[in-house]
């Protein structure tokens, strides 16, 4: 069974990781995930995934800085993968909510509309990198507010961005899917398991 490092702690992934054939042994990354001022959902998926896996790796590397210029310190021969989920609403990212008060102001928010889940994931290893984002539209069924109540109550949302799980109880407020349904749940495994082939091929 081919061995994969998870540069996180997320149970999510780990399973995902798991159902895909690999081993995992996770290695618990610290970074400062804010936010900058005036820095689009993207800017900040890219930089916070760049960041979580240069502390995985023991490496520099600065936002916008050259690929060339730093894989050449990447020695590990086991891939390491690393990843972020972003939840974003009319170009806003909607974050784990702070208490349960913003998990509700979260939901009533999505409630009815669309939103867009993207994950961004990094692959390297020795010779090998790669990095990509896969963008699934997630639309819900108007959610009333007794619903909503209920909801937060399981406390099921509490450490999700946007508030939600769609792998469990959330999943009775999603209309339709367009897109991947591993990368709203925290993996894109179809594009990961792909990219991890090519990363172990490599001699």
């Amino acid at each position: 069974m081919a061995r994969v490092i998870l540069a996180s702690a997320s149970p999510r992934r780990k399973q995902l990781l798991e159902e895909m054939g690999f081993e995992v042994h996770v290695l618990s990354v610290s970074i400062d995930e804010t936010q900058y001022a005036l820095e689009s959902p993207r800017e900040y998926l890219y930089r916070v995934v760049r960041l979580k896996i240069s502390a995985a790796l023991g490496v520099t590397a600065l936002e916008g800085e050259a690929e060339a210029e730093w894989t050449h310190q990447i020695a590990a021969e086991t891939p390491v993968l690393a990843a972020d989920t972003i939840v974003c609403f009319d170009e806003n990212v909607l974050q784990k909510p702070s208490d349960d008060a913003d998990a509700r102001r979260m939901l009533q928010m999505l409630s009815g509309r669309s939103h867009e889940v993207v994950t961004r994931f990094a692959i390297a290893r020795q010779g090998f990198w790669h990095e990509q984002s896969v963008a699934t539209l997630v639309t819900f069924r108007c959610i009333s507010d007794v619903e909503i109540d209920e909801y937060v109550r399981t406390a099921e949302g509490r450490d999700k961005a946007g508030s939600y799980a769609i792998q469990g109880r959330a999943a009775k407020f999603v209309r339709k899917i367009n897109g991947s349904y591993g990368a709203v749940v925290g993996l894109p495994s179809c594009e990961v398991s792909e990219a991890l082939a090519h990363a172990l091929a490599r001699p």
